[in-house]
């Protein structure tokens, strides 16, 4: 079973929601069987590559907030997120754009390294001091070191715009289609779908339904046709 999950860096709830998944998933029985695949999905798109800015101060800006109110949000997602075991800063992260980010973990899915990546770029965002966005590419360069990339190859992609783009681009419109307006977005074997950062009940819910109604395989025609199996193939007589 296929589980993809749509999701952003620069999303808390992102960050949340992949701990409780993993809880469930860990207590799923059939956890082997289950191949996770992360999808790019921006929450600010248009934002320039060196348009940085605080946590609050965006907050006040794009939603409309106070910044009593956006500060408040912050605690609580700081809550939210302790309650399942991961360190989250309250005060001092800073925004930016989240492309180039994808573009890597494109890299990495390929290197079957995405899952590490992309666990090592939320703890840099939400847990550590230093900033993700603005200490350039060398600093995404060494956390995609840290999940175990090439740091040549890696920089090698940063430095072309062009590399990966395809792919985070094509994952955003396959995101629209499938009726998802925000992350983080859960698609189970293509059947179903669970949106936000759900308790871990709900993902293990959902995953033991999308496991029991897997469809067997059924065979078009099961006739006497030559094949090749186990101790070799089938020779017509004549």
């Amino acid at each position: 079973m296929r589980v993809e999950i749509w999701s952003d860096i620069a999303c808390p709830w992102c960050y949340v929601g992949k701990a409780r998944f993993e809880k469930a998933l860990a207590a799923f029985p059939h956890r082997e069987q289950v191949e996770v695949v992360h999808r790019s999905f921006e929450l600010d798109p248009g934002r320039a590559k060196g348009d940085i800015q605080p946590v609050i101060t965006m907050l006040t800006k794009k939603y409309g907030m106070s910044a009593a109110q956006a500060r408040a949000g912050e605690e609580n997602l700081g809550a939210q997120a302790a309650g399942e075991g991961l360190e989250y800063r309250t005060e001092g992260r800073d925004h930016g754009n989240t492309f180039d980010m994808h573009r890597l973990l494109h890299l990495a899915k390929e290197r079957g390294r995405q899952d590490e990546l992309i666990q090592i770029l939320y703890r840099a965002n939400f847990a550590e001091e230093r900033s993700l966005f603005s200490e350039g590419d060398e600093r995404l360069v060494e956390l995609a070191v840290a999940a175990g990339l090439d740091a040549d190859e890696a920089r090698e992609v940063l430095a072309d715009p062009d590399t990966y783009a395809d792919a985070v681009r094509a994952d955003e419109r396959e995101a629209a289609e499938l009726g998802a307006t925000g992350v983080p977005f859960f698609v189970l074997d293509r059947k179903y779908g669970v949106s936000g950062a759900q308790p871990a009940e709900v993902f293990e819910q959902a995953l033991t339904q999308a496991w029991g109604e897997r469809s067997p395989l059924r065979l078009v025609d099961q006739g006497d046709a030559e094949a090749c199996g186990p101790d070799g193939c089938a020779v017509p007589q004549h």
